[in-house]
């Protein structure tokens, strides 16, 4: 009986030591295939909403911190910089919607400092398939009518649903997340303006925030 229980512990540590091995085996070959594909997709993120022929140092953006209510809660936010020569010629900046319809929305909103938004796009959301859900790019091109859009102050009417008087179409069914992604795009956009002359106190990713 006692050799059988043995025999039994001893086939069972073997096995879990093989596991873990197994598993540390695996996560090592697939944490860099991982890692390479969330990179492509911010790129592809960031190329959408930051127009390609606006800056020439695709290959490392530089990207600092912004923490401010305006983007949604005081999470540290990304913020990323395109350059042509020596010069800004864009940002995007990712920004929280809080009161969307069905939950938090994750966003990120391309402009430059001049209340320019160049484009936007929801990185995660939650909303109603059929309804809310049409701020997502692959249901529908909503989230296109940002592009080109200029913010001309913080009481600019033009950024509303028609419903409320502005530019933008509300979703039949839905209006209360077309103007929450709205409102939020304005705030972004109107914090992106003031940030111009604060590059230099933000910090930089890879600081203590990640």
């Amino acid at each position: 009986m006692l050799e059988t229980i043995y025999k039994n512990a001893v086939t069972l540590a073997i096995f879990s030591i093989f596991t873990t091995g197994l598993t540390a085996v695996v996560n090592d070959i697939t944490k860099p295939i991982i890692a390479r594909n969330i990179a492509l997709k911010q790129k592809h993120l960031l190329n959408q909403v930051m127009n390609l022929d606006l800056y020439d140092n695709q290959t490392q953006l530089e990207c600092y911190f912004v923490t401010d209510p305006a983007l949604g809660n005081t999470t540290p936010h990304h913020l990323y910089l395109a350059r042509k020569g020596d010069q800004i010629s864009a940002t995007a900046l990712e920004t929280t919607v809080p009161d969307g319809y069905a939950g938090v929305i994750q966003m990120l909103v391309g402009a430059d400092f001049h209340g320019k938004v160049l484009g936007v796009r929801v990185i995660e959301h939650h909303e109603t398939p059929g309804l809310g859900d049409k701020i997502d790019l692959s249901i529908s091109n909503w989230i296109n009518s940002f592009n080109g859009k200029v913010i001309q102050s913080a009481d600019d009417k033009s950024f509303a649903v028609k419903k409320d008087g502005g530019d933008f179409d509300q979703f039949t069914g839905a209006t209360i997340t077309p103007r929450a992604v709205i409102n939020a795009t304005k705030r972004t956009a109107l914090l992106i303006e003031t940030l111009r002359d604060k590059l230099s106190l933000l910090p930089e990713c890879g600081d203590t925030h990640e």
